[in-house]
Formats: structure tokens, sequence, C-alpha cells
């Protein structure tokens, strides 16, 4: 059953990394795969409760791989660790099928407390490079997390978000299914012209402030003129009142 594991998630990276080309290739130069494969070990000593052990795999693979991951997140299978340098996997992470992470992605805790305190990611999620997922939320199925992200919240089925913190930019109608297969997006983006809220709402203020310009410019041009008004001329309602 383990070799068969191992032979999945060799598989996996081989479908989503175009540039692993034979299957030695992935199990000599891959350190998200060498980190896996510390992670069963590390995981089954950690269920036989042998923690100082089983930490010891896990520090021993972050040492090699420059991978941390606790050896009692829980894992689905086939995961995709890109890269894979500063990913860190908390002690109440949990992992559904066919997840991907990129280098320097973080799925920490907020709390101090026993319990849960990782984030659960589900089927066909995608972490972008330096993104940050923080606390025991939830992030949906076919969810995509853009790059350098910051997520706080709940993230649902199929949404791809950005941002600090992250925010939500584009639906993603695809269905997770066993039978149709979602559509991988590398890093966490589903192409370059992406929306970015947060300049998004910077481009909204930049326009309130030419307005108000505009509209203080005309004021004062108003002003101007009234007040170079030449005082012996009398008003028109003046005059009316002589006649």
């Amino acid at each position: 059953m383990v070799f068969k594991h191992l032979i999945e998630d060799i598989d996996s990276i081989m479908a989503r990394d175009p540039a692993a080309k034979t299957r030695l290739d992935v199990v000599f130069s891959y350190p998200g795969f060498h980190a896996l494969v510390f992670y069963r070990l590390s995981h089954r000593l950690w269920r036989w409760r042998w923690r100082g052990l089983a930490r010891w795999v896990s520090h021993l693979a972050r040492w090699l791989t420059g991978i941390e991951i606790h050896p009692g997140a829980q894992i689905g299978r086939r995961l995709f660790i890109d890269h894979g340098m500063g990913v860190v996997i908390g002690e109440t992470a949990e992992i559904a099928d066919d997840v991907t992470l990129y280098q320097g992605v973080t799925l920490g805790g907020t709390s101090l407390h026993d319990g849960k305190r990782h984030p659960t990611l589900g089927t066909g999620v995608v972490v972008g490079a330096g993104a940050q997922v923080l606390g025991p939320l939830t992030v949906g199925p076919g969810a995509r997390i853009g790059a350098n992200a910051v997520v706080l919240k709940d993230v649902p089925d199929g949404v791809t978000m950005v941002g600090i913190p992250a925010r939500p930019v584009q639906p993603r109608p695809t269905v997770v299914t066993k039978d149709v297969p979602l559509e991988f997006c590398a890093y966490g983006t589903q192409n370059g012209d992406m929306p970015d809220p947060v300049a998004k709402a910077i481009d909204g203020l930049c326009d309130q402030v030419t307005a108000m310009k505009r509209h203080i410019e005309e004021l004062e041009r108003r002003l101007d003129q009234a007040e170079h008004v030449d005082p012996d001329v009398p008003a028109a309602g003046a005059r009316a009142g002589k006649t």
C-alpha cells in the first residue's frame, strides 16, 4: 500500500510539472517528494505514539529538504510540494487529495491552545508561492490561493483569493468530482490578467481624489471671479431696489 501511494505521488508530480521527465528524475531530484516520504514515516510513528522519534524524523526531513511537516498533520494522497523551500505545515493541518503547495507556503496556527489550530484544505486546492493560510479555517475544494496572499477566513469552494488580507477575485465553475478532473492552475492564478482587489481599491480612491480636485478648482475659479467684481458697479438687485 505504501509503495502504491509513492507511485501515485510520483505520477501526480509528473502530471503537474512539465520539468519532470522521468520517475527517476522525481525520486532523486524533487525535495517535495523526499519530504513526503519522510512525512509518511514520521506520521506512522506518530500514530504509534513514538512521538519523540517521529519528531526527530520530521526534523531530519526539514534539514535535508527545507520543508517542515509536523508528523501529526493529516495529509491525503498525491500532494505535490513544488520547489518546497520554506514550506511549513502545522500539527493540526488537514490536507485532502490532489493539493499543490508552492515554495514558502505556511499552513500555520494562530492559537496557543490545544485542539484544532491549523487550516483544512479541500480536494484540488492550489496555494501559490509565499501564501500564508492561518488559523483553523477551511479552504473549499478547487479553491486557489494566489502568491503571497494572507488568508484569515474560510474560503468557499472554487474561489480564487489574492491580496492581504485575501479577497475573492473570481469564481471557478469547475466542480470537483472523480469523473471531472480539476483544471490545474500554477501558483494559484488563473491567468495573467486576474484583477487585484487591492489595486482596484487604490484605483477607485485615485478616481475620487481626481474628481474632488476638479471640483475644488471649479470652486476656486468661481470665488476668484466673485472677488474681482468692480465694487463701483452696483449689483442687479441693488439697482432694482433704487428704481
